[in-house]
């Protein structure tokens, strides 16, 4: 997620206020609030795509082995988004052993399902912080989420994710003229 200079701005001027108790503008205030909405619709939003790109991952393993190329290009995709490859892609992988791609992947990939392996029994073991405690939930002399006044929902609901042949529709063939006997003939 990259910042332009007026968000950057915001930010500095929260984490400011974060760090120096002070009373904040309104202005401040309003700024920060929707600072915060425009990175929440955006980790929304990349949430969403993962999940697409994470579907058509699963339509391309199905679909293997006439999908080795597209599910290739869409597991090294996956993985830069920060998927960890599970069974599924570990058994998909070495069934694609011959290939040079499949093989470099399926290395990297045994990597990755070890640390994911190792992370979460790490996280098992470590002390967990209460959510109340992991977020700043309102700044010093601004509103907490409770003293908003109760907009109305979300302009759009939520959208459900596409399917590729949504997004990208087949091509239509045209009509085949009709056969030579099925012609009238004027006489």
């Amino acid at each position: 997620m990259a910042f332009g200079a007026e968000e950057l701005r915001v930010l500095r001027r929260a984490l400011a206020l974060a760090l120096h108790p002070s009373p904040a503008s309104d202005t401040d205030v309003r700024e920060c609030l929707r600072l915060a909405e425009s990175v929440d619709e955006a980790a929304r939003e990349s949430a969403r795509m993962r999940a697409f790109l994470l579907a058509d991952l699963d339509r391309y393993r199905a679909a293997l082995p006439g999908t080795v190329t597209g599910y290739l290009s869409l597991l090294q995709d996956a993985l830069a988004a920060g998927h960890r490859p599970g069974a599924d892609d570990l058994a998909a992988l070495r069934a694609l052993r011959g290939n040079a791609t499949a093989a470099a992947l399926l290395d990297r990939c045994r990597t990755l399902a070890e640390q994911g392996v190792r992370d979460r029994l790490e996280a098992r073991q470590r002390p967990r912080v209460p959510a109340s405690r992991a977020r700043l939930l309102a700044l010093p002399g601004g509103l907490s989420a409770a003293d908003r006044p109760a907009g109305p929902g979300p302009a759009t609901p939520e959208r459900p994710v596409p399917t590729p042949a949504e997004v990208f529709p087949p091509k239509r063939r045209p009509a085949q003229p009709p056969a030579p006997s099925q012609r009238l003939v004027a006489g």
